[in-house]
């Protein structure tokens, strides 16, 4: 079943956001199938990506009801050294799951399924149950919802060259506010999402001087004996912050015109726990 849970997780992960939530929806449909007389299913991996689909939409429902942050970030996902047959070109850009908290359940997972894995209309119908029509109508409203924001890709952003990163790290590390404003575009954002036991200076922080500031003060006060990782997460540019083996702090970059344009900052040690490098 291990090469059932790694085509399946993508699914999943995309849908949810977390990778606990994720290998709950999966272990609850493999446990399920083991149960039942498969002698009637003749597409078993059709079955399976069909429940584990409609499992993870019935999770992001329930959690989407009892979640009350400001801002909530998906657990990253290293996608530099990750195994081949668990992470991969299914796993979605970061900021794509950030900006899919804009939609409604089904309509994320029409999108999913539609843009990232190149589903028909008539096969989005029938995985999660409505028409035809209704799956055009939720990426319709899906799309508008996302307006400018969608990413010229769903899958992934192009690679930034790393002398960007060592830069913003020299910048950061030397209080060289110049160099930093250089890289900053002027309407920058910087996103922290602490979770339940981590409270963040700030949830969210707009404009080029005050995401700065916040940079620096946060690098000084809380960063300044960490040391510092530049990886890849969900296809885009991260740093990592580690206090010796621990992770401490995992910074997520978008980039547009070689600027940086968000900043996703995750703190929360439940979402860095089972990440790997």
């Amino acid at each position: 079943m291990k090469n059932h849970q790694n085509t399946l997780f993508p699914y999943a992960y995309n849908i949810l956001g977390t990778v606990e939530d994720a290998k709950d929806a999966i272990q609850d449909v493999l446990a399920k199938y083991q149960s039942i007389n498969p002698a009637h299913i003749k597409n078993e991996m059709g079955y399976l990506t069909k429940s584990v689909i409609n499992r993870s939409i019935n999770i992001k429902n329930r959690k989407a009801k009892i979640t009350m942050q400001k801002v909530w970030l998906p657990e990253p996902i290293s996608t530099e050294k990750a195994d081949d047959n668990l992470i991969g070109e299914e796993i979605l850009s970061y900021s794509l799951l950030v900006l899919f908290e804009k939609l409604t359940t089904r309509e994320r997972a029409v999108f999913i399924l539609k843009e990232a894995f190149d589903y028909s209309h008539k096969e989005i119908a029938e995985t999660i149950g409505i028409s035809i029509e209704n799956s055009r109508k939720l990426l319709s409203r899906g799309k508008l919802k996302l307006g400018a924001h969608k990413t010229s890709s769903p899958k992934n952003y192009s690679a930034v060259p790393s002398p960007h990163m060592e830069n913003y790290i020299h910048a950061i590390k030397n209080g060289e506010v110049k160099l930093l404003g250089e890289m900053l575009s002027e309407d920058v954002a910087l996103s922290a999402d602490g979770g339940k036991d981590i409270k963040v200076i700030r949830e969210l922080t707009t404009g080029k001087m005050a995401t700065s500031n916040l940079l620096f003060y946060v690098f000084k006060t809380y960063q300044k004996s960490l040391s510092i990782e530049v990886s890849e997460v969900n296809h885009q540019p991260a740093l990592l912050f580690f206090d010796g083996d621990i992770l401490i702090n995992c910074q997520v970059f978008e980039f547009e015109n070689s600027k940086i344009r968000h900043i996703y900052a995750v703190i929360d040690p439940n979402k860095l726990k089972t990440f790997f490098r």
